[in-house]
């Protein structure tokens, strides 16, 4: 039980405290003191206006400018001071709570794009428990509310409830007696138990519902992005999908509900049951002694305020119990989330670790995959089962296969996003995983499939490629032109400055062709700026007939001097590679220039004549139409 209240109630707190350690020191010492001050202006105000009260018989009394009057006045005046001074302290330790949230907002978030993306691979983001994690951390970072670094603020902004409460039973304490101000003090902590237990297990509720917040989050993108207007409209799907976000959205927030009423309802009947008793009990005590003369009308107001006051410090806190609740809540996702990555990157090189030894930038290397084997983590299907392969340095070798045979996961493996199973990768007869992984990939330019497009400028869409290098504009003009495209870059309204996004004023969009030459572009640049090895998976699959057959015209030449990898399925694309090798079910099945595997009369052969008569077939079609 204790350990269950520690791990739920003190740990997370702890938490937050480590954060606040982290962050700006000036910054927290002020709103510690300011906490404080507006802690104790509250207990001054009772005072203040017990006193005046206690004048106002006596100027009843006496009549305008006798000495209760001016006691009246006085006592006005300290009241009317100390409530300014609550109004003036109120917003500035808003305005600096703010200030510190974004400071701690933003350390988490360096933290967390630490833990996701400074691994070697990308094999952490298929693992289940990783993934609730990183989603229960970025849910309420992504909305700015009840972030951790709004839970630190929270944190501090508890002092001034639990210095107003001190204040306030040291009040009654002096006015009724200590067995009062014990009875009023538990009553208040009960009432706060109830709350911050009742939130804690309340908190816990949005961990169970952590997948179908994913899949509503997911339906809800896909039914308002742009990516997927056309499709939508066009197959008539968005009724179907505003079902499947509804779906998921009832099932989240019904047993949402449901917990709420189970965690707050009756233990809130038995909490006010229990405090009603013990404050009735105060107040008739109070009562009593006033009747008997025992404290006068200051006394009276005094004792009457500091118990009705007290009682309400015992209610949510909106400054701080949810934004400290979920705010712990995120950062305790957040250290699951870097012990887990720690825990499945055990034993693998890190950024930062290995060597350079042998890896010297603008060479080209001879890469050797030897008996490589590779399956998904959670698979037991091997994708690759015993792969040898050797790209020769300074040539250009040409990968070909069916659909799922391998090729991209090959990409995968020589860039490190995933280590081989079995046997291993060599540049220059050195395994590659004795390299650092950052200054392996600096040696490795890659456009991908599914290449991203940045919303960012036409010159950083081409310098991304290798973003370690100082800007160099001349290079990027050049890699511009090696993939075709400066031509239309350069007639965009500010040229290679121009965004490629209609989401930004000035902005264009381009097409899924022009797009994929940008992608060509980049890995050029990067070539420019000392790769050595040049990995092309299905350079041209966004590209026409025409763009094609112009593109791998000119491939020798825009790959001469590197190590250049070209994955294809089409079979026509490869044939001017200087190498050819041909993947099925994982192997090397057969080798060779265009030629000698035509002559072989095996799979290649084969599959090329294929691909030839379909490709016939549709032009004669064509033709006949015409």
């Amino acid at each position: 039980m204790v350990a269950q209240w520690w791990d739920e109630a003190v740990r997370p707190r702890l938490l937050l405290l480590s954060l606040l350690r982290r962050g700006p020191r000036a910054l927290i010492a002020a709103l510690v003191v300011l906490n404080l001050v507006a802690g104790v202006l509250p207990v001054a105000f009772v005072v203040a206006s017990s006193l005046l009260i206690a004048q106002v018989p006596g100027v009843v009394a006496d009549g305008v400018g006798g000495e209760a009057w001016s006691s009246l006045v006085a006592s006005f005046v300290a009241a009317a001071v100390v409530f300014t001074l609550q109004q003036l302290v109120a917003p500035i330790v808003g305005a600096l709570s703010e200030r510190l949230r974004l400071r701690l907002d933003a350390l988490v978030r360096d933290d967390l794009v630490a833990a996701v993306s400074s691994t070697t691979g990308i094999g952490i983001l298929e693992d289940q428990g990783f993934l609730d994690d990183l989603g229960g951390t970025t849910r309420f970072l992504e909305n700015d509310w009840a972030t951790p670094g709004s839970g630190g603020a929270g944190m501090l902004a508890l002092i001034a409830r639990y210095t107003q409460l001190l204040g306030l039973v040291v009040l009654v304490a002096v006015v009724v007696g200590w067995w009062a101000a014990v009875g009023i003090c538990v009553v208040t902590l009960v009432f706060r138990y109830g709350q911050r237990g009742g939130m804690r297990k309340y908190s816990t509720v949005w961990d169970r519902v952590e997948r179908e917040g994913r899949e509503y989050e997911y339906f809800l993108g896909l039914g308002t992005g742009p990516a997927s207007a056309k499709e939508l409209r066009v197959f008539d799907l968005a009724s179907w999908v505003a079902d499947r976000t509804r779906t998921p959205y009832l099932a989240m927030f019904g047993q949402v509900a449901s917990e709420r009423r189970r965690i707050f309802f009756r233990p809130y009947i038995a909490f006010t049951a229990i405090g009603l008793a013990v404050i009735l009990a105060v107040l008739v005590a109070i009562a009593v002694v006033a009747s008997d003369g025992g404290i006068d009308v200051a006394g009276l107001a005094l004792g009457t305020q500091a118990v009705a006051l007290a009682v309400l410090l015992g209610q949510y806190y909106p400054e701080a119990d949810v934004l400290t609740q979920f705010g712990a809540q995120t950062l305790s996702a957040l250290r699951r989330l870097e012990a887990r990555r720690d825990e499945l990157l055990a034993g693998e090189t890190t950024p930062g670790e290995g060597s350079d030894a042998g890896l010297a930038l603008g060479r080209a290397l001879t890469i050797r995959f030897e008996n490589v084997t590779f399956r998904y983590p959670g698979s037991e299907r091997p994708v690759l089962d015993g792969l040898d392969l050797e790209l020769v340095a300074g040539r250009s070798t040409a990968l070909v296969g069916v659909n799922g045979a391998g090729k991209t996961t090959l990409v995968k493996l020589l860039t490190r996003l995933y280590e081989p199973t079995g046997g291993r990768i060599t540049a220059d007869g050195v395994d590659i995983r004795e390299f650092d992984p950052v200054l392996w990939r600096r040696a490795v330019s890659v456009i991908f499939q599914d290449f991203v497009r940045y919303e960012l400028s036409a010159a950083d869409n081409i310098a991304l490629g290798a973003a370690w290098a100082p800007h160099d504009a001349g290079a990027i003009r050049t890699a511009a032109r090696r993939a075709d495209i400066a031509d239309v870059l350069e007639a965009l309204p500010a040229t290679y400055d121009t965004v490629l996004s209609r989401g930004y004023e000035g902005g264009v969009d381009l097409s899924g062709g022009q797009w994929q030459r940008v992608a060509i572009a980049r890995s050029l640049y990067a070539l420019a700026q000392g790769a050595g090895v040049l990995v092309l998976d299905e350079p041209t699959s966004a590209l026409d007939v025409r763009a094609e057959v112009e593109f791998f015209d000119h491939f020798v030449d825009i790959t001469r001097g590197a190590t250049a990898l070209l994955i294809s399925h089409r079979f026509s694309s490869v044939r001017r590679a200087d190498h050819i090798v041909v993947i099925e079910k994982g192997r090397a099945v057969e080798a060779g220039d265009h030629g000698a595997l035509l002559a072989a009369d095996g799979h290649y052969a084969r599959l090329f004549r294929l691909q030839a008569e379909r490709f016939a077939r549709g032009l004669d079609a064509e033709e006949e139409d015409a």
